[in-house]
């Protein structure tokens, strides 16, 4: 006879086939992801440079228009969400629990802006970068009114 707590456990817990089901369903959705990341990899540095060449000042939306179908694709391809059906009762926090990469680069990032306020190696590099970049879209926008 089974008493509420195994009853409860039982909810908690996949079964064989819903285990072999959520593996199937991994493996689809991994090359999915794979195929997007792949695809997203050269067009992100396409509209990073249109968006660059384009922008003026302000750099043009066309590449934060590709991260928000990333982020789209993202919740569509759901790629961990059979994580739903496993035990939730009595797990440990994640091990990225509070960490994530976007929140080392806002540490970076916030490194590299204190370097330029005070004047350092990053200052003169941003420097060159701008004189560059001002060079690049000179030149597209002289070609362009050939």
């Amino acid at each position: 006879m089974r008493t509420d707590a195994n009853t409860d456990t039982a909810a908690q817990t996949p079964d064989r086939w819903m285990l072999i089901r959520d593996v199937a369903v991994l493996q689809v959705k991994l090359i999915f992801d794979g195929l997007r990341d792949l695809v997203l990899v050269p067009v992100s540095i396409l509209m990073a440079v249109i968006s660059l060449v384009k922008g003026g000042d302000r750099p043009g939306p066309q590449f934060y228009d590709l991260m928000r179908l990333g982020k789209e694709s993202e919740h569509w391809i759901n790629l961990f969400g059979a994580a739903e059906h496993a035990r939730k009762s009595g797990t440990a926090p994640g091990h990225f629990a509070g960490r994530d990469i976007d929140a080392m680069v806002s540490r970076v990032e916030a490194f590299v802006v204190d370097e330029y306020r005070k004047g350092g190696v990053t200052a003169q590099a941003k420097d060159h970068f701008d004189k560059m970049l001002d060079s690049v879209r000179s030149k597209a926008n002289k070609s362009g009114h050939s």
